[in-house]
């Protein structure tokens, strides 16, 4: 387990889309442990593979109930809308305004490739379609309801 290097929001990694896992292998078992503790270590709440610079679709999220780890994850349902402050490791020190729905569901493989179903309101949803939004090479900073302000 290591501490990876978190790519900001000028890296162009961070704009392209990532692959399908299609095998669980060791490497796709560190990835995710070194994501977390990448993530802990920065104190963040959720760290997608793109933004350590791998191509893969692969999160990890911590909201403080546990750890999540999603391989392939893909939202399968939303509903409501909740608008409210939000960061990004890859953005440091800057928050703005984004709409997200208030409650998400995701479909997704853990670790062990058994399929999992998350959901998540509030907070938790925000942390998923934020991390998903990585995936597909998309920042918060493009649905920002307003100006990057400094915190």
């Amino acid at each position: 387990m290591a501490i990876r290097k978190i790519r900001i929001s000028t890296d162009e990694v961070l704009r392209k889309k990532s692959k399908e896992v299609k095998e669980i292998n060791d490497s796709i078992i560190e990835l995710l442990e070194d994501m977390a503790d990448t993530m802990y270590d920065a104190n963040g709440v959720g760290l997608a593979a793109p933004q350590v610079g791998v191509l893969r679709r692969v999160v990890t999220i911590d909201i403080g109930e546990g750890l999540i780890e999603l391989i392939n994850p893909e939202i399968i349902e939303t509903d409501g809308e909740q608008c409210g402050e939000e960061g990004c490791l890859s953005v440091p020190g800057k928050v703005a305004d984004v709409k997200r729905p208030l409650y998400c569901k995701v479909k997704a493989l853990d670790r062990d490739g058994n399929e999992i179903i998350v959901e998540g309101k509030n907070l938790m949803a925000r942390a998923l379609c934020h991390e998903i939004d990585h995936l597909e090479g998309i920042l918060y900073i493009d649905k920002t309801e307003g100006e990057l302000e400094d915190c």
